[in-house]
């Protein structure tokens, strides 16, 4: 088929110029686990620091916050991903692939064809609880700390962890990786306009990285 091909290519371009290595690579690899290299982790470090500076340092209505990753599991209890952060996987009788149930648009494997077993939800959590939550946990002492009034938004970036139920997709579907991340407080009879707002918001910010807008598109997310 032609797109691993290229996809063995281009892996192969990136890890030859120091842009990203398997990780443990020296032990035989591990699966799903990649090292940004001396290039990989400026290029990395750059979209970060333009990250903070646009919608922070630039902004009076976004403060930052550097919180903890691991917290109290009642924190994970009370968001409900305990209970419910999992999604709807099938497996491929024949070669065992996983994919996400609501993504498939066919009754069977769309690698090998084979039989698909019945839907399974699939916890996304790991065992040690952690992920991002601070910024609702902190909500209260931030707002006394900063004297904020609604609308205003938090800003994180840092380390993230999910149970991937696809991994194999390079570095777009990782159990480990780095995300930064706002959440932006309002009335909730105004959320529409904030809404397509930070829609735009978004957008600007992929084109001023260099993404074509050709490359863009919106996606509904139930």
């Amino acid at each position: 088929m032609q797109t691993p091909r290229l996809y063995f290519s281009g892996f192969g371009n990136l890890r030859r110029r120091g842009f990203i290595f398997p990780g443990s690579e020296i032990y035989g690899g591990l699966a799903n686990s990649w090292d940004y290299g001396p290039l990989g982790a400026e290029l990395k470090n750059n979209i970060k620091q333009e990250w903070w500076k646009r919608f922070v340092h630039q902004r009076t209505d976004i403060v930052g916050l550097d919180a903890a990753l691991m917290m109290n599991p009642k924190v994970w209890q009370a968001s409900g991903h305990v209970a419910g952060f999992s999604d709807p996987l099938v497996e491929c009788k024949k070669c065992h692939h996983r994919f996400r149930a609501d993504q498939l648009t066919a009754d069977h494997c769309p690698e090998c064809e084979g039989q698909l077993t019945a839907a399974k939800q699939f916890n996304l959590m790991f065992k040690t609880f952690i992920g991002a939550q601070a910024m609702f946990v902190d909500f209260k002492t931030i707002l006394e700390t900063t004297r904020r009034r609604l609308p205003f938004g938090i800003a994180q970036m840092g380390k993230a962890f999910r149970n991937e139920i696809t991994p194999g997709n390079f570095i777009f579907r990782t159990r480990e990786f780095e995300q930064m991340e706002i959440e932006y407080f309002v009335r909730e009879a105004e959320w529409e306009k904030h809404f397509e707002y930070w829609l735009g918001e978004m957008k600007a910010w992929l084109k001023h990285l260099g993404v074509s807008e050709k490359r863009l598109h919106y996606a509904e997310i139930p």
